[in-house]
């Protein structure tokens, strides 16, 4: 199995690697409808022919329903963004994190090194609330960390979240994984500017100190401006906000607190090239050494990654034998559309070797299926156990949350994961490359259930213990999840509260 992995993770960086020259590009430039349906056509074909859970949560009637409405906006000349956001409404639909729609390579490139006007605001976004957590405009006094917002350009936050989340890709109906990714750094403003349109100055309704609702207009930052020393203003700030806002001090680090005889451990990410092998066994032996009783894991920023490396980390705090999945499987192994998905010789011949077409006619990937993990003997961790958890855990990282929970000194703190609780998507994801506007969406070949007793509600993992930020605990810095952390932490080890 190694060898597999090791060959995707070649090919992977191989297909980076290999990009076409720069060429000069034309955001602006539109695409006759005839070709916009051309290639919606195959976007369509495409998803209803290999995607694994097309149907898992909208039913064929509805999904036809969507890929028309999708396919009548087509009617007219287009630019790649317009087409974009068509085809990111009708993906969303199919509740799928693992599904989404990118530009084109060139129209990435452009983004990239274009100076293009910027919304000028970064929110925490949470229920009907949304709190400014970033400010380009550096000379703003009004609008600062942790001011509550109740409407942009007389829409309502309400308007707002519900008109976005009809763009973006979540698994199942984990709204909380749909709040983050408008909370995530530069995520509200650019569906703004995709979706509504950006203008030189927007207006802000906020809620001032005195409770009273006030608006101010905000000019967009406009990095055309040749203002070296605004600049380096902006970088600075840029800086900072992300030191308080989304503490990073690189993939893992793991904090040693002796007097409360716990660790504070925290993975942003179980992709590969971050040493985490060689993190977790060093981690876990300095824990044994040190007779640490209690564990924090934080995977709230955890995205995911290598399933083999997530799988690892529960070993050293599992207490059984576990299994990734009761089901893995694909429905087809070739494609009528093999010349549009990227690497599909290669994805077909490795299916070829990996899956069995069972009864049920599905392709199914038998090792995940029946192999059971056995926990770790060497350094194994059987103290106390807290996973914080929050909307950008996803992927690989449900996958560990959903073995732990429920062991008896295990708890689960945070909010609900944006991952679903019932599996995912997460195994062999091409890149499908339409023919004319060169937009490319992901298509999983998999569907990995890990409860189906769960899929019928389609929720991310749900914490044992319910902490959500507030706009006091936002313009604080304050971090709510370790803070319930730390004072259960104390109530065990009898140490007086500070």
């Amino acid at each position: 199995m190694r060898i597999f992995y090791l060959i995707l993770f070649v090919v992977s960086i191989i297909g980076v690697g290999c990009s076409a020259s720069r060429q000069s590009f034309d955001p602006q430039r539109k695409y006759p409808a005839q070709q916009l349906q051309q290639d919606y056509r195959i976007f369509r074909n495409v998803l209803e022919e290999s995607h694994p859970s097309l149907y898992w949560f909208t039913p064929k009637d509805s999904m036809d329903y969507y890929f028309d409405e999708g396919y009548r906006r087509l009617n007219d000349s287009l630019t790649e963004l317009q087409f974009r956001n068509i085809l990111s409404y009708v993906v969303s639909k199919v509740h799928c994190g693992h599904t989404a729609v990118k530009y084109s390579k060139k129209y990435d490139r452009y983004i990239d090194t274009a100076r293009i006007k910027m919304f000028p605001l970064t929110f925490k976004v949470w229920g009907d609330s949304m709190a400014v957590t970033g400010n380009l405009n550096r000379r703003d006094s009004i609008l600062k960390f942790g001011t509550i917002v109740t409407a942009i350009d007389g829409r309502p936050v309400r308007q707002l979240t519900d008109t976005f989340m009809n763009f973006i890709s979540g698994d199942g109906y984990s709204i909380n994984g749909r709040y983050q990714s408008l909370s995530n750094r530069g995520a509200f403003g650019t569906l703004y500017r995709n979706i509504i349109g950006m203008k030189d100055e927007v207006e802000v309704t906020y809620i001032d100190s005195t409770g009273a609702e006030q608006t101010v207009k905000v000019p967009v930052y406009d990095p055309a401006v040749t203002d070296t020393a605004a600049r380096q203003t902006l970088k600075m700030n840029k800086a900072k906000d992300e030191i308080r806002y989304s503490p990073v001090f690189g993939a893992r680090y793991v904090q040693i607190d002796t007097s409360l005889s716990s660790a504070y451990m925290t993975v942003h990410t179980f992709s590969r090239g971050n040493k985490l092998r060689s993190f977790f066994r060093k981690a876990f032996r300095e824990l044994h050494r040190r007779k640490i009783r209690h564990l924090v894991v934080d995977v709230r920023t955890n995205g995911g990654g290598d399933a083999g490396i997530s799988t690892l980390l529960t070993r050293y705090l599992i207490d059984n034998k576990f299994k990734l999945a009761d089901s893995l499987y694909a429905i087809r192994r070739s494609s009528h559309y093999s010349k549009y998905i990227r690497w599909q010789p290669f994805y077909w011949s490795l299916m070829q070797f990996v899956t069995h077409r069972e009864k049920d006619g599905r392709y199914h990937f038998g090792y995940f299926e029946r192999h059971y993990f056995k926990p770790k003997k060497r350094y194994h961790f059987d103290g106390d156990i807290y996973l914080v958890t929050g909307g950008n855990s996803f992927s690989a990282t449900t996958l560990f949350v959903k073995a732990l929970q429920g062991q008896h000194n295990v708890k689960v703190i945070g909010e609900e994961t944006g991952g679903g609780a019932y599996g995912n998507t997460a195994w062999m994801i091409p890149d499908v490359v339409l023919p004319n506007t060169k937009v490319r969406f992901r298509l999983p070949m998999f569907r990995l259930v890990m409860d189906s007793s769960l899929v019928k509600d389609g929720r991310g993992i749900l914490p044992d213990i319910q902490v959500s930020p507030t706009r006091e605990t936002i313009r604080r810095g304050i971090d709510p999840k370790a803070a319930v952390i730390r004072r259960l932490i104390q109530l065990k080890t009898g140490v007086a509260q500070q």
